[in-house]
């Protein structure tokens, strides 16, 4: 992939797949006229791509779903690719592209950013870089979930508000829902469900468990329902099932829609086009501007990277060893163990391990410079600048090399 190279195609450009390999990257003109726009106000050369970065992030906090989250998630391409392809082969039962996967996680960038706290240290791009990833897995354990079930284990296996958030986003209606929700129910109290394990093999009912699905029905809508609807028979009732258990399959595991992909009936036209422009909120824009000429940042980073360099070279060489192969030489833990002729859980409590020693150092540090107290989210943060940097830190030392910065 070849990096881009200035602000303006940083913040402006998307990935273009081929054969599900990346391809080019691909020009949006309403994007790039937007950040060309802002670039005229003040120097190019005088702002780091993590200044726009913050800009778009605390603008986006102040106007939602503007052009903003666009600018955003052409920011976060190169991120979400890579922890998409990196995650896919965690998961192997579950087959699905790498092009699919970036979708699914790049989708979900309104709530990333969310999320993140942009006057918090780690940056958005580290914090992503975790969150892409958890996306992607969640995605695809639910995907294998879904795909085990039949119609009939699933639909016992979905909660009640699950399988009425699946059908309202089908946009039915109220009293639609109503009708399917009261099948639902009198579906799992008429199926017999003895207590063995394999829930996934469930079959479609008998007819005499039909019958009495049907006579449930009938009898509880007229308590139940407003209005309370004409009788139904045991095939309506599977009717209505089986679209249930379509619209939550179609929830749950949504198919993702590029910004790319032409809008319908239109070749020459993409859905990105329609994003909406704004003005730009100069405020917001001097105000970044003063935060990012302080010098402090940049001496505290300075500070986190010669802290962690100090703390690594006072690691066991079993440790150093370790966190080389994992991430210069990029072995996954499975073949670090074959390679170390030890068990996989080993090696995984010993990374953590190691990652905590570095963890509780920058988190002392934090406490006793910065005067910041280790809650939750601040452990989350520096949990993903830590991992950012390790990603770094060892990308950047010659091959199998042994040697501290």
């Amino acid at each position: 992939m070849r990096p881009r190279q200035n602000i303006s195609e940083i913040f402006s450009t998307f990935i273009q797949f081929e054969a599900d390999r990346f391809n080019c990257w691909i020009y949006d003109a309403k994007l790039r006229r937007s950040i060309q726009n802002c670039l005229v106000q003040i120097s190019e050369t005088k702002h780091s791509e993590n200044f726009w970065a913050i800009y778009w992030h605390k603008n986006w906090q102040n106007q939602p779903n503007s052009l903003a989250e666009a600018h955003l998630s052409a920011y976060l391409q190169e991120t979400c690719y890579w922890s998409a392809q990196r995650t896919i082969p965690q998961i192997t039962s579950v087959q699905c592209t790498l092009s699919d996967c970036f979708q699914i996680a790049i989708a979900e960038v309104p709530k990333i950013l969310k999320a993140c706290d942009p006057d918090q240290k780690a940056s958005l791009k580290s914090y992503s870089n975790v969150a892409f990833g958890n996306v992607i897995r969640d995605a695809l354990r639910q995907k294998q979930e879904i795909d085990f079930c039949n119609d009939w284990a699933l639909l016992l296996k979905l909660s009640r508000k699950r399988l009425q958030q699946s059908l309202q986003n089908a946009g039915l209606t109220d009293e639609t829902i109503a009708r399917y929700l009261l099948a639902w129910k009198c579906f799992a109290d008429g199926y017999i469900l003895g207590k063995s394990p394999g829930v996934r093999k469930l079959q479609r009912p008998d007819q005499d468990t039909w019958e009495a699905i049907a006579q449930l029905y009938n009898r509880d809508r007229l308590t139940q329902l407003n209005p309370s609807g004409t009788e139904c028979n045991a095939q309506t009732l599977e009717k209505w099932l089986l679209l249930s258990a379509k619209h939550a399959r179609s929830y749950l595991y949504p198919v993702v829609s590029s910004l790319n992909a032409p809008k319908t009936g239109q070749a020459d036209s993409e859905l990105q086009d329609d994003l909406p422009d704004t003005t730009q909120n100069e405020s917001l824009l001097a105000d970044l501007i003063a935060r990012e000429e302080a010098e402090t940042q940049k001496n505290q980073q300075q500070e986190i990277h010669n802290l962690l360099i100090n703390t690594l070279a006072k690691l066991s060489p079993q440790s150093q060893k370790l966190l080389q192969l994992y991430y210069q030489q990029g072995l996954t833990q499975q073949q670090i163990a074959k390679q170390q002729q030890i068990q996989q859980y080993q090696i995984s409590r010993q990374l953590a391990k190691t990652r905590e020693s570095l963890l509780l150092a920058i988190a002392k540090w934090s406490q006793e410079t910065m005067h910041i107290s280790p809650t939750s989210n601040v452990v989350k943060h520096i949990s993903a600048v830590l991992e950012e940097w390790l990603q770094n830190y060892f990308s950047n030392l010659e091959p199998h090399s042994s040697k501290e910065q």
